[in-house]
């Protein structure tokens, strides 16, 4: 006999509110202009929207603790290409731009 949680749809509902108001936080904050702060802002309701999608959609909220487990590695996993990618990313300004007079003694990439 398997063990599955009846989710009410109630609950679909509501995370369903949450979700279309989180879009629609996400495009008025798209229309402010916060500077610095747009990108982490539109990071921090995408990040808040899409745990209510693993939690509630994925079931990992009434998971067993191997589902959590599971689901904290994917997650471990995504920060371990994040800091790869973003080390390649921010390592690239380190040799700086070539000078016209370097491209000009023909050292450049043609």
């Amino acid at each position: 006999m398997s063990d599955h949680h009846i989710v009410p749809l109630r609950i679909y509902l509501l995370i369903f509110a949450a979700l279309m108001l989180g879009t629609a936080l996400t495009v008025a904050a798209a229309f402010i202009d916060m500077g610095p702060l747009n990108t982490p802002v539109a990071l921090a309701i995408a990040v808040f929207k899409a745990t209510l999608v693993v939690l509630f959609f994925m079931h990992v909220r009434y998971g067993s603790r191997l589902v959590w487990l599971f689901a904290g590695g994917g997650f471990l996993w995504l920060v371990i290409l994040l800091v790869f990618t973003l080390s390649d990313y921010l390592s690239r300004g380190w040799l700086g731009q070539p000078t016209i007079e370097f491209l000009e003694q023909g050292n450049g990439p043609f």
